[in-house]
């Protein structure tokens, strides 16, 4: 009898490039700290400009102006619609044809902490890979994203929504993610969880795990 009923997907960092990297080349090129941005984004994590916006409870206006505030506290200004422009990574075709193999067997679910900005094509840039991202987004059996449901990732009730809508218990999950900060609830919860450090070890992680070859 299959263990695993369902495949709980975070997006940003599993099916597209990881945001840090796009991070990390900013703070080289205008002499900012290594790791300033996620260090801002992780300081008060549950009620910063980051968790505010994550969760519709600021504006894009608001967090510009609240992440600079935090940042500036931090040691150097830096606004927050900067931030906002570096989150569009590229898509890892791999990982969707992976997620295509998938929903052949399995309940296949995004659950999402993304940002309402208003302006058509979100955190992607252009409308052109802003359609490229809804197509992936098609894929899925459902789409659970922090925007819509006013709670974020790794506030516990939003995992426990995700095993709700998916019919499921949280024994019968595999979800990946590559933020270990977003794992932990999910493990303690009972998932089997997953953290993707890159696409090629993701996959054979992946496949390891519900014993199948991609």
């Amino acid at each position: 009898m299959q263990r695993y009923k369902a495949i709980l997907w975070d997006f940003g960092g599993v099916f597209t490039t990881s945001p840090f990297d796009a991070f990390a080349r900013y703070e080289r090129e205008h002499d900012l700290p290594r790791d300033f941005i996620r260090s801002v984004n992780a300081r008060n994590h549950e009620t910063n400009a980051w968790a505010l916006f994550e969760s519709n409870r600021c504006t894009l206006e608001d967090f510009d102006h609240l992440f600079e505030a935090e940042a500036r506290a931090a040691g150097h200004a830096l606004p927050g619609r900067v931030v906002i422009g570096l989150l569009g990574g590229d898509l890892r075709p791999r990982m969707v044809e992976v997620l295509k193999r998938c929903k052949q067997d399995y309940r296949c679910v995004c659950l999402t902490n993304n940002m309402n900005t208003g302006n058509g094509t979100g955190t992607w840039g252009t409308r052109e890979r802003a359609a490229a991202v809804a197509d992936v987004m098609q894929l899925f059996d459902l789409v659970i994203e922090s925007s819509k449901e006013g709670m974020r990732k790794p506030d516990p009730r939003i995992y426990a929504l995700a095993c709700e809508r998916m019919g499921v218990v949280p024994a019968e999950v595999v979800y990946l993610d590559d933020l270990g900060i977003n794992l932990k609830p999910a493990k303690h919860l009972g998932m089997t969880t997953l953290k993707v450090t890159s696409e090629a070890q993701a996959i054979a992680d992946l496949a390891a795990t519900l014993g199948i070859v991609f």
